[in-house]
């Protein structure tokens, strides 16, 4: 896992990248977001789509929506960048929709959208 934190509109942002599933389940998203907090002190996470279980995309699993609220709860800005134009599914679709639409949790194609998102809120 590699971790980096950058500054813009005076927000820090960590943008971490991995090749490996960092975000399997609830406690292992817990556990990423005080391990990114500890080592950069940000509240805003971009992260890389791959690093994310793929069941989290499946939202029958509700694993995406125990994750989302943990992040919520504990006041975390996330962003989730990859290509989601491959999934079908009308509710995931209008999920990624929704989400993008409000000042928490984004889906988005490249760090440069993530960077933007996050550092407007």
């Amino acid at each position: 896992m590699d971790i980096k934190k950058i500054t813009a509109n005076g927000n820090e942002i960590a943008i971490v990248n991995s090749d490996e599933v960092c975000i399997s389940d609830v406690q292992s998203a817990l556990e990423f977001m005080m391990s990114v907090n500890y080592e950069t002190g940000s509240h805003s996470i971009i992260l890389n789509k791959d690093a994310v279980t793929p069941d989290f995309f499946v939202l029958s699993t509700r694993i995406a929506g125990e994750i989302l609220q943990k992040f919520i709860i504990y006041q975390f800005k996330f962003a989730i960048v990859g290509d989601f134009s491959g999934y079908t599914s009308k509710p995931l679709k209008d999920f990624i929709y929704e989400s993008n639409k409000g000042r928490d949790i984004f889906f988005v194609s490249s760090e440069e959208d993530a960077i933007e998102k996050l550092s407007r809120t």
